[in-house]
């Protein structure tokens, strides 16, 4: 991520009107997409699903002796959940000082903040020694950097021999037309999302061996849409707390990842690299 995309990525996790709609609307401890199995679940429900399924791939490296790295962190939801069900200790990695403050809240409510460290920082420039970490993990966070390759190579830095990598990410389809979602590139800031093939061939370049992609696209355009309605219907009682702007412009841009997702653009699922 060039400094200018990490500083306008920090300024609007920071924000008030950010931090109020994630916390309260998107999903609260677990801020990405979720799991919609059945259908009708609540959001946190679907998303901390997500966060169980990724650590099912990942459970026989899992225990009080492990160390497990999680980037883009977020509200540190999956960081309480490893260490609640495993004991193992967590760093969590993140660039909004505003979630960070709010994870760290909730891991002393939780009683887990000593096994959860909570720092601020960019995951392209990776503050740990080599061979740190049995897991790295991610959800929905990596699409934000513009130095995707740089991410790669510190992750495979940071991993221990044997160790893995496992996270989301919204993508793009390896065959999307050009064009097609431009409106999704100009909310991030970005010129281009992720595709699966494209992380395959970054990961291996760094090192990693990429093991599977669990294809889960299909919920990439129902978690749009719950969040995108939400909105829409309780917009009057949330004006009490996030503006009536970013609400706005928030209503359409998850319509154009709604028919992103429709229309056979995007892509989403569980990605999982062992190191070298």
């Amino acid at each position: 991520m060039t400094v200018a995309s990490t500083d306008k990525a920090k300024i609007y996790y920071n924000s008030k009107d950010a931090d109020e709609f994630y916390f309260h609307v998107w999903g609260g401890e677990d801020i990405h997409i979720g799991l919609y199995d059945p259908p009708e679940i609540p959001i946190r429900e679907a998303s901390r699903k997500t966060v169980q399924a990724m650590a099912d791939v990942v459970s026989s490296l899992l225990n009080k002796n492990s160390k497990v790295l999680d980037l883009g962190s977020g509200y540190g939801g999956a960081a309480r959940y490893l260490a609640h069900t495993y004991q193992c200790k967590v760093t969590c990695f993140n660039l909004s000082e505003v979630e960070n403050q709010r994870n760290r809240e909730m891991n002393q409510k939780a009683k887990l903040d000593h096994l959860i460290e909570v720092i601020d920082g960019n995951f392209e420039d990776l503050p740990f020694d080599d061979s740190s970490f049995d897991v790295v993990w991610s959800e929905d966070a990596i699409l934000h950097s513009s130095a995707k390759p740089k991410v790669f190579e510190e992750i495979n830095r940071v991993l221990a021999k044997s160790g893995e990598l496992i996270f989301t990410d919204p993508m793009q389809t390896d065959d999307c037309p050009d064009g097609v979602l431009q409106p999704i590139y100009d909310r991030i800031h970005l010129d281009s999302l992720g595709s699966v093939s494209l992380y395959k061939t970054l990961g291996e370049k760094a090192g990693l061996s990429f093991n599977n992609f669990k294809d889960y696209t299909r919920y990439l355009p129902i978690h749009y849409d719950r969040v995108r309605q939400t909105l829409i219907k309780e917009k009057d009682q949330l004006t009490s707390k996030i503006s009536e702007e970013f609400l706005d412009r928030m209503i359409q841009g998850l319509g154009h990842w709604v028919e992103g997702g429709n229309k056979g653009y995007l892509s989403w699922g569980i990605l999982h690299f062992c190191k070298n």
